[in-house]
């Protein structure tokens, strides 16, 4: 007879979990603190925060400043084409979201 072990593992997705200023931001991504504000202003971003010095930046703007990154030096987007791009992204994973969702139900009714 075969005995199977199964271990678990427990993790936390740590971009979820913090939060950086403008200066942190700039640094992890090899960003300009400029550019970054630049993209604040035109949407690409949105932190918390009033003003520069009180911005704080969640993990997901760490991955969306990476992706931006990518799509400005890539596609030789300019910053209000960024913004459209990143919100067209978000809507495109929103819809894989719920396609997945409506997936699992119809598997569970079927």
């Amino acid at each position: 007879m075969t005995q199977t072990n199964i271990t678990w593992i427990e993790g936390m997705i740590v971009e979820n979990e913090i939060h950086m200023n403008l200066v942190e931001l700039s640094q992890a991504t090899s960003t300009s603190e400029e550019l970054i504000m630049a993209w604040v202003t035109e949407g690409v971003l949105s932190p918390s925060g009033s003003s520069p010095e009180d911005w704080r930046f969640s993990g997901d703007s760490l991955k969306r400043t990476k992706t931006a990154m990518r799509l400005s030096a890539d596609l030789e987007i300019n910053t209000p084409g960024l913004a459209l791009a990143l919100q067209l992204l978000d809507q495109i994973s929103d819809l894989r979201a719920q396609l997945v969702r409506i997936g699992n139900r119809s598997d569970l009714e079927g």
